[in-house]
């Protein structure tokens, strides 16, 4: 009775050793599988490199973004409150009392306080404007100190002070400078507000801690009193403090006061942003596989086109796990190209966009490495079934096509 004895079984009896494959090789031979074809091997790498970007890029301008707003949250401090009037026991809107400001600069970890209030009054670039084309400005009487505790900055000009808020003189905020084409603040060129001429003394450069102020036209409070017929109740009130008490702005009402921290928006706006991440992380993902099924269709016209040299290394030993860790290692090599190309075209993007916006460019290590990591994954999955196919030949099948 013979037995039977397979190639393989034959070839190692003869050697009388298996035949192995050392990674060395591996590589060796997926590098020349690769260079081969240079041209399908740069397109087939273009869509993983280019969900690999979009993944860089959102989580660096992401990182970036965030990183700015910190720092400017940082800049300006956490320690500003801003109190508002809030609702009565009847549920009507609760008015300040005018001695307020005084009060709460007497509590002992105010720093500094200063109050702004309501004017019914507009303001035009001269008596011949309608009355309907306001610009969306709105009139304060503000108090001296105002600038100093927003710790805000002039843009021209100077603000209001003991002399000049006893004057018809204003202060506008930077959007209300542009809306009413007002360039310069040396008391030469003045605006119609409130029916009298007002001489426009400085120009307030962007409050981002009180953004209100931005479209704004500040005077004093006496000048509101005696001109435009203020009553000189606060409508709101900057602190910079630590936790101030609500009870000590209107002691016979507290619950008629509403405390908030406009540093609260900043952060408010950097968690927004995450929402927007998520969205283009998911396009990311979606580039990243259409890349993956790229590379595993090239693959597949690979194993078809080299069905001869599959046949020919089987013939000479190599085994069928050979095989397919060859053809994996070339779609894992395609990936890992591809995700560099990504990380580097994702990384300056990031780079321009953060400069472009006067940011500090952020892209960490770790997502560079993550994102390569996942080309590489995706790389390596879609070998799988190319690798499959070209291990399943026979030598004698892949033998007849050479």
């Amino acid at each position: 009775m013979s037995i039977g004895i397979r190639p393989g079984q034959r070839r190692r009896q003869q050697t009388g050793h298996r035949s192995r494959l050392r990674p060395a090789d591996t590589w060796a031979l997926a590098v020349l599988g690769v260079a081969g074809r240079p041209v399908r091997a740069l397109l087939s790498a273009l869509g993983i490199s280019l969900g690999v970007a979009t993944l860089v890029a959102v989580l660096g301008i992401s990182g970036s973004s965030r990183a700015q707003l910190i720092a400017r949250i940082d800049a300006l401090g956490t320690n500003m409150l801003t109190v508002t009037p809030g609702q009565s026991l009847t549920g009507g809107q609760a008015v300040l009392p005018r001695t307020a400001p005084v009060m709460v600069r007497r509590i002992a970890p105010v720093q500094s306080a200063a109050a702004i209030g309501q004017v019914d009054a507009n303001v035009y670039r001269n008596d011949r404007i309608p009355a309907v084309n306001t610009d969306a400005i709105t009139v304060y009487s503000a108090q001296t100190s105002l600038l100093h505790t927003l710790q805000g900055h002039l843009a021209r000009g100077r603000f209001l002070n003991p002399a000049t808020a006893r004057l018809p003189a204003v202060v506008l905020g930077a959007s209300a400078a542009a809306a009413l084409g007002v360039d310069r603040a040396d008391g030469t060129i003045q605006v119609w507000l409130g029916n009298h001429w007002f001489a426009v003394v400085g120009i307030m450069a962007p409050v981002p801690l009180a953004p209100e102020l931005d479209r704004a036209a500040l005077v004093g409070f006496p000048v509101a009193r005696r001109l435009l017929g203020a009553y000189g109740s606060p409508v709101e009130i900057y602190v910079r403090t630590n936790p101030v008490s609500v009870a000590t702005v209107d002691p016979p009402a507290p619950q008629n006061v509403t405390i908030s921290n406009p540093a609260d928006a900043l952060t408010a706006r950097a968690d927004a942003s995450v929402a927007f991440q998520s969205l283009f992380l998911g396009l990311g993902a979606i580039a990243l596989l259409i890349g993956g099924i790229g590379i595993a269709n090239v693959m597949v016209i690979s194993v078809l086109e080299r069905r001869g040299e599959i046949g020919l290394r089987r013939a000479l030993g190599a085994t069928r796990p050979h095989i397919a860790v060859q053809f994996i290692a070339e779609s894992t090599l395609l990936a890992l190209a591809g995700g560099a190309g990504g990380a580097i075209l994702g990384g300056f993007a990031t780079a321009v966009y953060a400069t472009a916006r006067h940011w500090h460019t952020v892209v960490s290590a770790p997502t560079l490495a993550a994102a390569l990591a996942v080309a590489v994954a995706v790389g390596a999955v879609a070998g799988v079934y190319p690798a499959l196919r070209a291990a399943r030949l026979s030598p004698a099948e892949a033998l007849r096509t050479v």
